[in-house]
């Protein structure tokens, strides 16, 4: 199988997920303003924070140039204030270009601004790398 992590990132914690990921799978994490070059993968892990409820613009002009025949499976690891947030906009976006999202997405909290500092933690940081290896063992 092969698989890929990207990430889109504005305070360092989707950056800090991604490599944390990264790293447990032998990967590099890519950054998505470096516009990397994916090719094709089973198995992406697309890591970004939500920005007053909202995914980046950036984040959604990206998952968009994505297509079925590139990408088998996507797997979201979301960052926000609120901690529960999802990436409703980057799972439609997908979905809407025929690429399977699982239906499972982790959900983590990041500080703003003096709110949260410690956030994402190293607890919440490899509950993220866990939530990904699981993915590695399904079909």
């Amino acid at each position: 199988m092969n698989h890929a992590v990207v990430y889109l990132t504005k305070t360092g914690h989707s950056k800090k997920i991604a490599s944390a990921i990264a790293s447990a799978l032998s990967l590099s994490a890519l950054d998505i303003k470096t516009r990397p070059a994916i090719g094709e993968v089973d198995l992406l892990f697309i890591v970004g924070g939500l920005y007053g409820k909202q995914s980046d613009p950036m984040m959604l002009e990206f998952v968009k140039g994505l297509s079925p025949k590139q990408i088998k499976k996507a797997v979201l690891v979301t960052s926000s204030a609120n901690g529960s947030l999802k990436q409703a906009a980057v799972r439609t976006a997908l979905e809407s270009r025929g690429i399977q999202v699982a239906p499972e997405e982790y959900c983590c909290k990041g500080s703003f601004l003096f709110f949260f500092l410690g956030h994402p933690n190293s607890e919440e940081i490899e509950g993220a790398v866990s939530f990904s290896k699981s993915f590695l063992t399904r079909d």
